[in-house]
């Protein structure tokens, strides 16, 4: 018999398997959370394992009892989200756990969603051994999107920008192709592959006419892309944003002349102005509207501290290059800091050399609320 230690043990290893395989749907479950199961039988060995692939398809539970089979009859499943309770495009996992003999569950993370909730109390009625909260930091932070959206009815946002060492975008005449490396650049697909949404402002639209779609990277989801352009005039008829490589969506005033857009056929919000631009929080409800959960901000300074200023940056990926300037626009614009006590302080997450650069990844210190 499996000492306690032994135990504790096995249970982790297989939630941490579980944590790894959520990490394979980032990108396309959208609007559904990431999540990874690994099944084992009653002596402890793996049975099944797997994840939730995409929005409407089976969950990672369903998927992981299949490949147990008959095995998963007195074992335990091993789960990063609480097993939902709920019946939408696919049915209770509570109730797939119970008919397969499951006897024991471990999740990492409590399901917030309210349409969702109580799967462990249906367990436990069904007499099984339910256990909450191994590996939770691991699984909340590979679940992160998500979980901001069902917290704080809103996208998560990541900001991401390259500079150099002394924290310029570009030289002075404005050049900056390339301050970051190719394999830089490449990871930059990743994280856009892994975002339902790439955002860019009017700035950076006339400056790079960027297309920002993924590329290099098989059967990757792509995202839509969002250009904030105010006064409808940076968005130009053959723009790269409105190929047909990815859905586009052009955000605007409500008060701007969109004609040109709208005979070109491109998708155009309208919102409200805010004090410089648009109304940032008016942004991202319309993006969640739309079933938005995760967004890159890509855009320059200006656009970057806006979101800043707003609160609503959940996660900074900065790539440094080991190159200096000295002069030209810094990454960051006006965030609304105007001195050192209201500096927003962030912890350092992970670093990453990526070719010659850093990769440096960091989250406010004091998580962002829903007051903002």
């Amino acid at each position: 018999m499996a000492t306690a230690a032994e135990a504790a043990t096995t249970d982790a290893n297989a939630m941490r398997r579980a944590v790894a395989l959520a990490a394979r749907g980032l990108g396309s479950t959208s609007p559904n959370p990431v999540v990874g199961c690994v099944v084992l039988d009653a002596a402890g060995q793996v049975a099944g394992a797997g994840f939730h692939q995409r929005a409407g398809g089976p969950h990672a539970e369903v998927h992981a009892l299949r490949e147990a089979g008959e095995r998963a009859r007195g074992g335990t499943a091993y789960v990063t989200l609480e097993p939902c309770n709920h019946t939408g495009r696919t049915g209770p996992c509570t109730q797939a756990l119970v008919a397969a003999g499951i006897t024991r569950v471990v999740y990492a993370v409590a399901d917030p969603n309210p349409q969702a909730t109580g799967g462990a109390d249906t367990l436990r009625a069904a007499g099984i051994q339910v256990e909450q909260g191994l590996l939770a930091d691991e699984a909340e932070a590979g679940n992160a999107a998500w979980l901001t959206s069902v917290r704080l009815g809103r996208p998560y946002v990541r900001w991401k920008y390259a500079a150099t060492l002394d924290g310029r975008i570009a030289a002075a005449d404005s050049t900056s192709r390339w301050i970051s490396s190719a394999e830089s650049r490449a990871d930059v697909h990743r994280l856009r592959a892994e975002a339902d949404a790439v955002i860019v402002g009017s700035g950076t639209m006339r400056a790079d006419d960027p297309h920002l779609a993924v590329r290099g990277i098989e059967g990757a989801t792509q995202p839509l892309r969002v250009v904030v352009d105010t006064q409808a005039a940076a968005v130009k008829p053959g723009a790269r944003v409105l190929d047909d490589a990815a859905p586009t969506l052009i955000a605007v005033a409500d008060d701007a002349d969109a004609t040109h857009l709208t005979e070109a056929d491109a998708a155009v919000v309208r919102l409200p102005r805010a004090a410089t631009g648009l109304d940032i929080h008016a942004l991202l409800s319309a993006l969640h509207a739309r079933g938005v959960r995760s967004v890159l901000l890509e855009g320059g300074p200006t656009l970057a501290g806006a979101f800043v200023a707003a609160g609503v940056v959940d996660a900074v990926t900065g790539y440094l290059a080991p190159v200096l300037l000295g002069a030209g626009p810094a990454a960051l614009a006006d965030a609304g800091i105007t001195t050192i006590t209201e500096a927003l302080r962030l912890d350092v997450t992970e670093t990453v050399r990526i070719g010659p650069d850093l990769r440096i990844t960091a989250v406010p210190a004091t998580p962002v609320s829903k007051e903002h």
